[in-house]
């Protein structure tokens, strides 16, 4: 295996009784020290893992005007396309270029008095020039989608919690998406994405052999965590860190453009619950309570509760013509 800076977790081992205890002292460890980690053993078929890069860049191919056939600005739910410069990240604009997809679904009526976060339920919007990229992306979906919640359930019963602790939030209406992300090289290395946390419970990352993607370590540096072949990078996020009162800790993270005439791709997949899901903390064996760091105070990031709340403030925060568009009231209500 490649070497990495980051912990390696098996995840086949969790399914080894002979294995199991000696994973979620690994897990744990990996997950409170570090906050991200390279996962193996998720069983993730290799012709899924290459078939979704070849459907990406077979889209971030197509001529631009098919591309904005399906520009996220035609979706109250923030899917689709966002050509380069279009997305933010602590204010200043990404260099990606991106496809949004979450659960197929229909829209929610709403009115007065409903939370406005229900208009984020919606259908995705697919290419008419390439009709397979629906059937591999929703495979895809539904494969790390088990894989996450599996993950899921190995850091439950390494907290000392039930296995199915979170299920509650992750049945059927469960409010994950994905990514497909292309990368363009530019002369400066500069800001592919900016530094951020993840809002969900946990992300999942299937990159390409091109590195760029860097996490903070507890001194402010980066640390580099370069691909290793048929991984994917797993990063706590901000709902676990108030679940535990800060004993795991979403970990800043950022990914630097490529050299030019290098072209990068990832998919991300970010493991959210119900719009309604409102996180309770945990009741966390007494020497993990111990080592609890309490809950990041960050004015320009509040940590919230309540998901539905802290989805939509993600999402009008980083798409402002989307937000514009759809979401005038909110924005004038919150003015």
């Amino acid at each position: 295996m490649t070497q990495t800076a980051l912990p390696l977790i098996d995840l086949s081992r969790f399914r080894d009784p002979r294995e199991r205890e000696a994973l979620l002292a690994e897990l744990r460890r990996a997950a409170h020290d570090v906050g991200f980690f390279h996962l193996t053993g998720h069983d993730v078929p290799e012709e899924l893992m290459t078939g979704i890069f070849e459907v990406t860049r077979r889209f971030f191919a197509l001529p631009v005007a098919q591309r904005r056939e399906i520009e996220n600005v035609r979706s109250p739910q923030f899917r689709g396309y966002t050509a380069t410069g279009h997305e933010l990240t602590g204010g200043t604009p990404d260099r990606r270029e991106q496809l949004d997809i979450g659960p197929e679904r229909e829209p929610v009526p709403t009115g007065p008095g409903d939370p406005p976060w229900q208009r984020l339920i919606g259908p995705n919007q697919w290419p008419a020039a390439l009709p397979e990229l629906r059937e591999v992306v929703l495979a895809w979906q539904a494969e790390v989608l088990r894989v996450g919640r599996e993950v899921l359930r190995a850091l439950s019963a390494a907290l000392g919690q039930p296995e199915d602790h979170f299920d509650t939030w992750f049945d059927a209406d469960a409010s994950t998406h994905l990514k497909l992300v292309h990368y363009p090289g530019a002369a400066d290395r500069g800001q592919g994405v900016g530094a951020h946390k993840d809002y969900g419970y946990l992300a999942l990352l299937h990159q390409d052999s091109v590195a760029g993607l860097q996490v903070q370590d507890e001194s402010g540096g980066w640390i580099d965590a370069d691909p290793v072949p048929g991984t994917f990078v797993v990063n706590i996020g901000e709902l676990l860190e108030l679940a535990t009162g800060g004993y795991l800790t979403a970990t800043r993270h950022r990914v630097r453009s490529p050299e030019p005439g290098v072209d990068r791709y990832s998919v991300p997949f970010f493991l959210a619950p119900r719009l309604d899901a409102v996180v309770e903390p945990l009741e966390l064996p007494a020497e993990l309570a111990a080592e609890a760091r309490g809950i990041s105070a960050d004015p320009d990031n509040p940590l919230l509760a309540a998901y539905g709340e802290k989805a939509l403030l993600g999402w009008l925060r980083s798409h402002p013509e989307v937000a514009r568009r759809w979401w005038s009231d909110v924005l004038e209500a919150r003015s």
